[in-house]
């Protein structure tokens, strides 16, 4: 892979910074002031001295030719990866090539560090092919006393829907929100982390505005459904099975066939609680014509590790996880860095994509979402205040586009994007509406994150 190959652009950059500040701070240093001694090897290495507030510069090193994905260090105290000094190089390369010329040797300091972790590496794969020691029916039994445990919690939850129907709805908004943290908390105990989750959906239903009892009803049927899928598991088809496990919360292994692949980044996007940071990335197949959702989390306060800009595609090995129409699958192997992508998904029209939507949903009834391409939609504004949009080409038709999207600074950089010509859509799709998350415009050019 020559230097040139893994080369990224500056939205790719940023797409690596672990938070906003973080994108402020490193876009500042991607110019040439304050570097010197910079320098990239033809497999993707780039290193520089960044002068910092002291009176030693800081030492600063980048590894893109590894297919695991990139890798970073810094002698700052920062304990961001990659910290504001390594997205600053990175940005002085991208922009600028004479800025960062390409040497036949590192520093002494890039390669120590460099042979340091391709030592780690080597080792760590000589491990992986030991096998594991696990013992198999040590897990089966802590298995079969989780497994007993959501029961408990299941059917204690039942109990406690049955009371709401039986005295009224209008007994939720009275009670508050106590009630509802109190037995989220019953469902943490029995370890089932889907169920908390969605019993503190519950909770927030009442304040939501006119119309909140039947919201309240939908929600109370599907967790109603998903304790009676729970209670009567071991009578449903397996995938059907796979798919209330992995609603209630319940830890699944990839066990899919693993499928290698011209893995094209579609999104990447954060959500964040007080507890964990998840972020979501989308694969489109440039082969296989399927579209994946890797998962990966960090703890409160910290990116996750994973990091896939968009735009990018990666030559590596999926395995999906178990579940009817589930999409989430396991990265493998990484055969190759990662290069730009040389093509864009196909797209469907705003009634395929209600189509797709609803034939998930028939199985996987909790499913909030499905990942979408349009192939050609304008976004125009609809005929409630605020609302907007993406209304296809060549017809009437359209979807709306949901609530929390309108409140992001993505809205308007799609209609301006747009202006008034038809775009290519990444997104997803569901009963809310539309969430885009990449477009492409028609004349042609690099993905732009909508996140």
């Amino acid at each position: 892979m020559t230097q040139q190959g893994v080369r990224r652009t500056a939205e790719q950059v940023l797409a690596l910074a672990p938070d906003a500040p973080s994108r402020k701070a490193g876009s500042k240093l991607g110019v040439a002031g304050p570097w010197s001694g910079a320098g990239s090897g033809e497999e993707g290495v780039v290193w520089g001295l960044c002068k910092g507030s002291g009176s030693k510069p800081y030492q600063t090193v980048v590894d893109l030719s590894d297919p695991a994905g990139p890798a970073y260090k810094c002698s700052c105290p920062s304990r961001k990866f990659p910290c504001k000094h390594a997205l600053g190089l990175l940005l002085l390369w991208a922009g600028d090539e004479g800025a960062v010329p390409a040497s036949a040797t590192a520093p002494d300091w890039a390669e120590q560090w460099l042979a340091s972790r391709r030592g780690r590496a080597e080792a760590k794969k000589t491990q992986a092919a030991a096998g594991s020691t696990a013992d198999p029916e040590a897990a089966r039994r802590r298995a079969e006393r989780r497994d007993q445990r959501v029961t408990a919690g299941a059917t204690e939850l039942e109990r406690r829907l049955a009371d709401l129907l039986r005295d009224g709805l209008a007994s939720a908004e009275r009670a508050g929100y106590g009630l509802w943290e109190e037995t989220a908390a019953r469902m943490v105990d029995a370890q089932a982390p889907g169920l908390a989750a969605r019993v503190r959906e519950l909770g927030a239903i009442p304040a939501s505005g006119a119309g909140w009892p039947a919201r309240l009803l939908e929600e109370c049927a599907l967790l109603h459904l998903l304790d009676q899928g729970w209670l009567r598991h071991d009578r449903l088809p397996d995938a059907l099975a796979a798919t209330v496990r992995t609603r209630l919360g319940l830890p699944t292994a990839a066990d899919g066939p693993s499928l290698r692949d011209r893995w094209q980044v579609l999104a990447q996007y954060d959500s964040a609680d007080a507890k964990l940071t998840t972020r979501r990335i989308w694969l489109h197949g440039t082969d296989s014509g399927r579209t994946r959702l890797l998962l990966s989390y960090g703890a409160a306060g910290r990116a996750p590790e994973l990091s896939l800009p968009v735009g990018m595609t990666l030559d590596a090995d999926l395995s999906d996880h178990p579940g009817a129409g589930r999409v989430r699958a396991t990265l493998g192997e990484r055969h190759a860095p990662a290069v730009p992508a040389a093509s864009r998904p196909p797209g469907v029209t705003t009634t395929e994509a209600l189509t797709s939507y609803g034939e998930a949903l028939g199985e996987d009834p909790w499913l909030e979402s499905v990942p979408v391409t349009l192939s050609a939609v304008v976004p125009v504004p609809g005929g409630d205040s605020g609302s907007w949009h993406l209304a296809d080409a060549d017809s009437d038709t359209g979807l709306p586009l949901t609530s929390t999207f309108l409140t992001r600074p993505g809205l308007w950089r799609l209609v301006a994007l747009s202006g008034g010509a038809p775009l290519k859509v990444f997104g997803e799709c569901g009963h809310r509406g539309f969430t885009p998350l990449t477009t492409w415009t028609e004349v042609g050019g690099e993905p732009v994150s909508l996140c």
